[in-house]
């Protein structure tokens, strides 16, 4: 493996949220084949040590380690953190925010034949929005613990798990897509709060991903478009290899990475006020 640049001379430290399958999988083998330290944090304890262990074989130059962890629960998140920087010689290279469910293919927020209505089911909402802020949050937090003239041109890197059911109407799952746009405006709002601190910030959007999140019944999957996971693959590896992306939404389609810019400011006043909110938070 080439020594890395920028003054890094350690494997990276590295924490994958939902790490134990799916995209999640896919992500921390991708890491633990660079020869990082990689923690995969997960609520399935059993597939979680399994995959740790396996992967720890199939790649002995790496240090890989499981942390059961539910990712909604503030104080479980922070102690899992917490004991991995201490446990990675005090470092947070980069943090990949990507545990997430679906609604299982069935909303809960539409029911037009109830008599009484019921409250909608919000474990969607809680994992992939809650669970990634408070992902970003810690994050943060201990990459900037990092030097700060160390000669590094990134002090960590986040990539947070959308979706482009957070970039297109999702009829089928509102409250899943719903989790996703907020993770999209998560990343485009903070990547400007703390790029002065040189770390970075970026989602995935991936579309049709052969992975376990849409439920049992996977027949549908044969009549969709997948996208291979080695296209993702390669949409990390590009966020993580450019130390000026920040901010950026990658959407993941076919053996494309495209990367998708926000929206165009309506007009001049409205452009000017979004800046003046930004001055004022700075003041």
């Amino acid at each position: 493996m080439p020594a890395p640049a920028n003054g890094e001379t350690a494997p990276k430290s590295v924490i994958v949220t939902g790490g134990a399958s799916g995209i999640g999988l896919a992500m921390s083998r991708y890491f633990a084949s660079l020869g990082s330290q990689v923690a995969i944090l997960d609520v399935n304890t059993d597939s979680g040590a399994k995959v740790a262990a396996e992967l720890a074989t199939e790649y002995p130059q790496a240090t890989v380690s499981f942390k059961q962890c539910d990712v909604t629960l503030w104080d479980e998140q922070a102690a899992v953190f917490q004991e991995v920087y201490h446990g990675h010689s005090d470092r947070i290279d980069v943090v990949m925010a990507n545990a997430g469910v679906s609604e299982q293919g069935v909303t809960t927020i539409v029911d037009l034949g109830e008599d009484t209505p019921s409250p909608p089911k919000l474990k969607s909402l809680n994992i992939n929005l809650i669970g990634t802020i408070y992902s970003v949050k810690l994050a943060v937090h201990y990459m900037n613990k990092k030097p700060q003239d160390g000669g590094l041109s990134s002090r960590g890197s986040i990539i947070c798990t959308a979706s482009n059911a957070g970039l297109y109407p999702f009829p089928l799952a509102p409250l899943y897509a719903t989790s996703k746009f907020g993770v999209v405006g998560l990343v485009r709002s903070t990547a400007r709060a703390i790029e002065e601190s040189r770390i970075q910030i970026n989602a995935l959007a991936p579309a049709v991903l052969e992975t376990n999140i849409g439920g049992p019944d996977e027949g549908f999957i044969s009549k969709m478009i997948v996208t291979p996971m080695s296209t993702l693959i390669r949409g990390v590896a590009d966020l993580i290899a450019d130390p000026s992306l920040t901010g950026q939404v990658a959407e993941i389609h076919g053996n494309s990475v495209t990367i998708r810019p926000q929206h165009e400011f309506v007009d001049e006043d409205t452009e000017k006020n979004i800046e003046m909110f930004w001055n004022f938070a700075k003041a």
